[in-house]
């Protein structure tokens, strides 16, 4: 299967080479990113891609200066929604009916129950819950960089609020939770490149329930 090939060969490079990604690529796992599930479908995150130098140079002090955030193609910063907020839900809501053309009484009744409860939770549990809704994306991406033929390496060693302080995500209602550096790997500089990839055998990774 081409897509398990792909995964084996993908590694979190430790280095890449500053070589520049094809757009098209680029665009590919965007959408695969967009065409990732998320609970209700609400998609309670947004993806910022960075590819001006000079911003990435700034991240690099606060991510334990790894040469990945610099030299990378792109850098992609995958900030979830702060808490969920009635605007922010009826929004989704209100689109997916645009989309489909009609109202549906059991998808507004759902609506209703999500309108109740998750505006009147704590907002810590509400950014905790749409953080695992980005790590849904931000796994779909790994994925697809590799299906692409790209190198990424995932990032969550970064001061997150210092890192939402340079993005101004705070004003967006947005923080930050892990990042994705994409491009080529530098396998003359990379120490893990040529190492054999080790993983849980089946046994202790999968139990079978008949």
């Amino acid at each position: 299967m081409e897509l398990l090939n792909k995964l084996n060969w993908r590694y979190a490079a430790k280095a890449m080479n500053g070589e520049k990604v094809a757009q098209e690529k680029i665009d590919n796992i965007i959408e695969a990113i967009s065409l990732s599930p998320t609970s209700s479908g609400l998609q309670p995150f947004e993806v910022i891609v960075i590819t001006n130098q000079e911003l990435k140079e700034k991240i690099r002090p606060i991510s334990w200066n790894q040469s990945v955030i610099t030299d990378c193609s792109h850098l992609l910063v995958f900030a979830a929604w702060d808490t969920y907020t009635p605007e922010r839900i009826n929004k989704m809501f209100d689109l997916t009916n645009t989309v489909r053309g009609f109202k549906n009484e059991g998808w507004e009744n759902y609506r209703q129950m999500l309108l109740n409860s998750y505006p009147q939770q704590d907002a810590e549990i509400n950014f905790n819950h749409a953080a695992k809704q980005a790590y849904i994306a931000f796994s779909q991406a790994i994925s697809a960089a590799a299906f692409e033929g790209l190198d990424s390496t995932p990032l969550e060693g970064f001061d997150a609020n210092a890192l939402d302080e340079i993005l101004n995500l705070k004003e967006k209602g947005l923080k930050s939770c892990v990042m994705l550096p994409i491009g080529y790997r530098d396998a003359e500089n990379d120490w893990l490149v040529n190492l054999k990839k080790v993983r849980k055998s089946k046994e202790d990774l999968v139990t079978v329930i008949d």
